[in-house]
C-alpha cells in the first residue's frame, strides 16, 4: 500500500497524487483536503486525520476508511463502494447517494441522506451510529437510512423536521415512534421482527468495523418510517 503524507499538500496536489496511484493508498496528516477519492473505483483508501468536503463524491466502487472526522457532503452522489467514518461527519452526508454504503461511528450534521435514491439493483445504505441533525432524509426517494442513537449526549436521536418530503425508501431509528414529531406524509411504526431482518446485515457490518456489540444495539425498540401511500410528494417526484 502506498503512503502519501498530506501535511503540506493542498487538495489539488493530493488528488493528483491519488489519480496517479493505481494502487491502495494510505493518506497521513490529512487536514481538510477536499474531493478525496472522488469517482474512484477498485482501490482501498485509508485516511488518517480529518477529510474535507465531498470525500468520496461519485465514488464508483472503492472502499474508504477515515480514522477521524469528516466534513460536509461525504459520499455526494456516490454510485458504489463503501465509506467508513471512525468519527463524526458534517452536513449532507450521502447527498443524492444512489448506491453503495456509508457507515458513521459518530453523529451526523444536518440533511443526512437528502435526496437519496434507488434504481433496480442499486440500493444505497447509510448507518449513523450516533445522532443526526435536522432534515434527516429530506426528500428521500429510495435506499435505507439507519440511526442508532449511541451518542451519550442528551440530544434527541434526530433533530427537527425528519423525513420532510420523503417519498421513497425506508428509515430505521433506534427509538420509539412517539418520541419524534414526524410529518403527516409518512408512517412511523414499531419495527417488527421481519423489519429488523432487513437491517441486521448492515448492523453487523457496522459493529464488525467499529468493534461494537451487535446484541447490545439490537436489544432496543426501533421505529421504521416509510412514505404514506397517499403522500402528495410522491405524485410530484415519481412517475406513475
Amino acid at each position: 500500500m502506498k503512503k502519501i503524507n498530506a501535511e503540506n499538500l493542498d487538495y489539488r496536489e493530493l488528488n493528483n497524487n491519488l489519480h496517479e496511484s493505481d494502487c491502495d493508498v494510505t493518506i497521513t496528516n490529512c487536514l481538510g483536503q477536499r474531493f478525496i477519492a472522488a469517482g474512484k473505483s477498485n482501490y482501498n483508501y485509508v485516511i488518517e486525520g480529518i477529510s474535507g468536503n465531498a470525500l468520496g463524491a461519485y465514488l464508483n466502487g472503492s472502499t474508504i476508511r477515515v480514522n477521524g472526522n469528516a466534513q460536509d457532503a461525504v459520499g455526494d452522489t456516490m454510485n458504489a463502494g463503501k465509506i467508513f467514518i471512525n468519527g463524526n461527519v458534517g452536513d449532507a452526508v450521502g447527498y443524492a447517494m444512489r448506491g453503495g454504503e456509508i457507515y458513521v461511528k459518530g453523529s451526523a450534521g444536518y440533511r443526512a441522506g437528502i435526496h437519496m435514491k434507488a434504481y433496480k439493483e442499486k440500493k444505497p445504505i447509510m448507518v449513523i451510529g450516533g445522532k443526526a441533525g435536522s432534515f434527516l432524509g429530506e426528500y428521500q426517494a429510495g435506499g435505507l437510512i439507519v440511526v442508532l442513537g449511541l451518542s451519550e449526549n442528551n440530544k434527541p436521536i434526530v433533530g427537527n423536521f425528519p423525513c420532510t418530503g420523503m417519498h421513497g425508501g425506508k428509515m430505521y431509528l433506534r427509538t420509539t415512534p412517539d418520541s419524534i414529531d414526524f410529518p403527516a406524509q409518512v408512517n412511523a411504526t414499531k419495527a417488527t421482527d421481519e423489519d429488523m431482518e432487513e437491517i441486521k446485515p448492515y448492523i453487523s457490518s457496522f459493529c464488525n468495523e467499529f468493534g461494537l456489540s451487535e446484541g447490545d444495539i439490537l436489544n432496543a425498540e426501533f421505529t421504521v418510517v416509510t412514505p404514506d401511500t397517499k403522500n402528495p410528494y410522491k405524485q410530484m417526484y415519481v412517475a406513475n
